[in-house]
C-alpha cells in the first residue's frame, strides 16, 4: 500500500547506448504495479504505429541523414505518441513511464549532433506542446562500458555505429540537459547491478521497497 500517492505520473529513463534503460523501465513498471497503480509502459522513438515506422527510417544503417532531419523525425514521432499514447493515459490517470523521450533527442542531436539546445527546444516544444516528465531520470554509464553490454550478435542500427567520440559527446548531452531541467532530473549511476540501479531508481522516486512490499514515502 501506498502511504502517498506518488507525485510522478510521468516519468522517463534514458542514458547512452546499453545504460540499462529497457531493464530498469520493465523493473519500475512492476514496481509501481505492486503499489496498485496503472501503468503505461512505452518507448521512443515509436510508441505508435506511425512512431514506429518512423523508427524503422531512423535506425536504418544504410540510410544516411542529417542530424537536423533526425530532429525533424523524432520530434514527429513524439508529437504523435504524446497525442495517441501518453496525454490519454495520463488524462486516465495512469503512470506513463517511458523509455527514452525528449531527452535522447537533447542528448543526440541537440548537443553531439551539434543543432544546440535551443533549436533542439523549439522542435520539441512544437512535438510536446511544452509538457515534460515529472521526471527524468539519466542511467549514466561510460560509454565503451554501455556497448560492450550489446550482444556481440546483434547488428549496430544507424546511430549505434557512430564513432566513439560522439558517443562520449551524446553521454555529455545527457548529463548537461539533466543539470538545466534542475529537479525534474536525476542522474544515477548505472556501473552497477541491474537490482542495485533498480534500487537508486527508486529512491529518487521516494519510493521504499522491503521484503517484497513497496510504497512510497
Amino acid at each position: 500500500m501506498q502511504a502517498n500517492p506518488l507525485p510522478y505520473k510521468f516519468i522517463v529513463l534514458d542514458g547512452v547506448e546499453g545504460c540499462g534503460k529497457s531493464t530498469q523501465v520493465e523493473l519500475l513498471a512492476q514496481c509501481l504495479q505492486q503499489m496498485g497503480e496503472e501503468v503505461v509502459v512505452t518507448h521512443e522513438p515509436g510508441g505508435t504505429a506511425v512512431g514506429e515506422a518512423i523508427r524503422s527510417v531512423l535506425l536504418d544503417a544504410d540510410r544516411e541523414m542529417s542530424a537536423l532531419t533526425e530532429a525533424f523525425l523524432f520530434c514527429a514521432s513524439r508529437a504523435q505518441h504524446m497525442q495517441e499514447v501518453i496525454e490519454p493515459a495520463l488524462a486516465a490517470g495512469k503512470i506513463v513511464v517511458c523509455d527514452r523521450f525528449s531527452s535522447a533527442t537533447a542528448a543526440y542531436q541537440g548537443y553531439a549532433g551539434g543543432l544546440g539546445l535551443e533549436l533542439f527546444k523549439q522542435l520539441d516544444d512544437m512535438a510536446t506542446g511544452a509538457r515534460q516528465p515529472d521526471m527524468t531520470i539519466i542511467l549514466d554509464l561510460e560509454p565503451a562500458k554501455g556497448r560492450n553490454r550489446k550482444q556481440p550478435a546483434t547488428q549496430p542500427d544507424r546511430i549505434e555505429r557512430k564513432d566513439d567520440d560522439f558517443h562520449r559527446r551524446v553521454r555529455e548531452g545527457f548529463l548537461e540537459y539533466a543539470r538545466q531541467l534542475g529537479p525534474r532530473a536525476a542522474i544515477v549511476n548505472a556501473d552497477s547491478s541491474p537490482q542495485q540501479i533498480h534500487q537508486a531508481v527508486l529512491e529518487v522516486l521516494g519510493i521504499e521497497s522491503q521484503a517484497g512490499r513497496v510504497q512510497h514515502k
